[in-house]
């Protein structure tokens, strides 16, 4: 492959998004000075080989681990609280499909942190002990489809959830 091909298969990759504006940079740059482009860093897929399906693909795969994290939480206490926000914070400047699976999930969060603090406060009254297994019910259940629908490339705004983050 001569070095207009090379660089227009670079200008294809960078305007479908698998490259950012500093790969293309230097990629570019290595090009026109004749080297071989650096091959990918460990553990990140090979940017050629990510096409618009595979960025798609993995881009529903995150909002997916983003939807089925606040589970984490009836695992290790905390975790469902912290580790949503985390991945989405780490992997919304890389994939900035992301953001509205994150808000999502923070909203909820919230949500069910102010349902929580509704359902002790009612226990005074018996209310709360009814409340309380409805309230743990949805909160498995409404990570789980909106996990499905994020794997699907679907957004999915969980009923009852409060909108802080819009």
């Amino acid at each position: 492959m001569n070095i207009s091909e090379e660089l227009q298969k670079l200008q294809q990759l960078y305007q479908s998004g698998a490259l950012n504006d500093e790969e293309y940079a230097k990629a570019k740059g290595a090009l026109l000075d004749g080297q071989q482009p650096a091959p990918p860093r460990a553990g990140q897929p090979d940017p050629a080989a990510a096409g618009p399906a595979a960025r798609t693909q993995q881009v529903n795969q995150w909002a997916m681990f983003i939807h089925l994290s606040l589970l984490a939480g009836f695992i290790v206490p905390y975790a469902g609280l912290a580790l949503p926000i985390v991945l989405w914070q780490v992997k919304k400047p890389e994939m900035p499909e992301l953001d509205v699976h994150g808000k999502i999930a923070v909203n909820w969060i919230i949500s069910l942190v102010i349902y929580s603090v509704l359902c002790m406060l009612l226990f005074f009254v018996f209310i709360g002990f009814l409340l309380f297994p409805v309230l743990i019910v949805i909160a498995v259940v409404f990570p789980i489809i909106g996990a499905v629908k994020a794997s699907n490339g679907e957004v999915w705004k969980y009923p009852l959830s409060i909108s802080f983050l819009k």
